[in-house]
């Protein structure tokens, strides 16, 4: 138990050690920037695309992970397979780990976001932003609420994902050159953390688990084709590179589903892998539990980095410098007391990391989780607001001008663009 604790020490100390060179990811001196809508991407990024076969205004997706802190910018190269082109260090997040419930409850959102231009706000107070989407048709249709859940600058957040003004500027000037380059809307997906193997198992107690591994197949789709996958919503659940017969509804019965043969053998692949060391992290893990950090518990590990700044500059740090491994019954005794403190202050707990955690064997388990959806509510999701839908790069190099055809040769009729497997007919 020593080891383990000074292990973590160690691994604090690395963490606020690289907090201060991680946290300005991007460098641009404000003071130069002339017209910020239209500022290009710095030389080395653009030298980076030319190296890795992209186009500057080739389609990208956007990968946040809440529990290190890191949001990632990913785009396609020529072979219309997406691999990360920048990465920064998201500088404040509101809540703990878990879904964005109602408004109020101070929680980031995670789920499935499709971005389009009406998103990007030029004239944000934060410098610049970028509208999640939030609430989607998932969300409406489980009953969750909140607005103007954004992408921004600043470094202060409220329910979003606050980045430095340097940081905003480059990920908008992304944004803006996809959509330049006719890409119509831009996936946004926020997950709690990396969804391996160890990270699922570190966090099986927590009631956030069954939404997280509806979560996780997505996840997996992408992991799979290093495409963004086409995503729908039936039965209050999202759903996957589903071929259906018929219509999706939120709400309502999902249609006769079935996954193409190729993918599914792909993804039975994964899955043997994923469930192999699934099982070996079970054992690693054997008695214990991820304890989530409350935002207190990570500002208090950074304060020293709002030195020099304005006073709504507000980092939050990461859960991963302020969360750790703990033995069951000891994460109990904590939570439970967290819980009554919160009580005697006439206050609750937004997204508690645990409940009813109890020891089974040899093993783990929670008390029945709480399930991935709420009851269905008679809420319309706003026009102005995307919704999941049907990926919009239906050309597999949506970026690249089409074949010319001629009365001599007739075009071809290529697969759908996940459909990387599939031959053209």
């Amino acid at each position: 138990m020593r080891f383990r604790h000074l292990a973590y020490v160690s691994l604090m100390a690395l963490a606020l050690a690289g907090c201060n060179d991680t946290l300005e990811s991007a460098s641009v001196d404000l003071s130069t920037v002339k017209n910020k809508v239209e500022q290009p991407l710095p030389s080395h990024i653009l030298a980076d695309m030319t190296k890795k076969g992209m186009d500057r205004n080739s389609p990208i997706m956007i990968r946040i992970f809440k529990e290190e802190g890191v949001m990632e910018i990913l785009k396609a190269n020529q072979s219309n397979r997406f691999e990360v082109i920048a990465d920064y260090k998201i500088c404040a997040w509101s809540g703990r780990l878990g879904p964005k419930v109602k408004e109020g409850d101070r929680q980031a959102p995670e789920g499935f976001y499709m971005l389009t231009p009406a998103n990007l706000n030029p004239n944000s107070k934060y410098y610049l932003a970028i509208n999640t989407g939030f609430p989607n048709r998932y969300d409406a249709a489980n009953g969750r609420s909140g607005a103007n859940l954004m992408i921004h600058g600043a470094c202060s957040s409220s329910g979003c994902y606050s980045m430095t003004d340097q940081q905003v500027l480059e990920i908008y000037a992304f944004a803006r050159d996809a959509f330049k380059g006719g890409q119509k809307a831009i996936q946004l997906e926020a997950f709690p953390f990396r969804m391996t193997a160890e990270n699922m198992v570190k966090h099986r107690l927590s009631p956030n688990i069954e939404f997280w591994k509806m979560l996780k197949v997505g996840y997996d789709n992408f992991e799979v084709t290093k495409r963004p996958p086409e995503v729908e919503v039936c039965e209050k659940k999202y759903v996957f590179n589903q071929q259906a017969t018929g219509p999706f509804n939120a709400g309502g019965k999902c249609p006769v589903m079935t996954t193409p043969p190729a993918l599914q053998t792909a993804l039975l692949s994964h899955d043997k892998q994923y469930d192999a060391d699934y099982s070996a992290a079970l054992k690693k893990y054997d008695g214990m539990a991820w304890y989530d950090p409350t935002e207190a518990e990570r500002k208090a590990i950074v304060a020293k980095q709002r030195k020099g700044h304005d006073l709504a500059y507000a980092p939050t740090g990461t859960a991963l410098a302020a969360g750790k491994m703990m033995k069951v019954a000891d994460l109990e005794t904590m939570m439970s007391n967290q819980s009554a403190q919160q009580v005697a202050r006439g206050t609750t707990v937004a997204n508690p990391t645990t409940a009813s955690i109890r020891v089974a064997g040899n093993g783990l388990a929670a008390q029945p989780a709480a399930p991935a959806g709420g009851p269905v509510v008679a809420t319309a999701v706003p026009v102005n607001v995307p919704i999941p839908m049907a990926n919009p790069m239906v050309n597999p190099l949506a970026y690249a001008p089409p074949p010319v055809e001629t009365a001599q040769t007739e075009p071809a009729k290529k697969p759908p663009f996940w459909k990387f497997w599939a031959k053209s007919e």
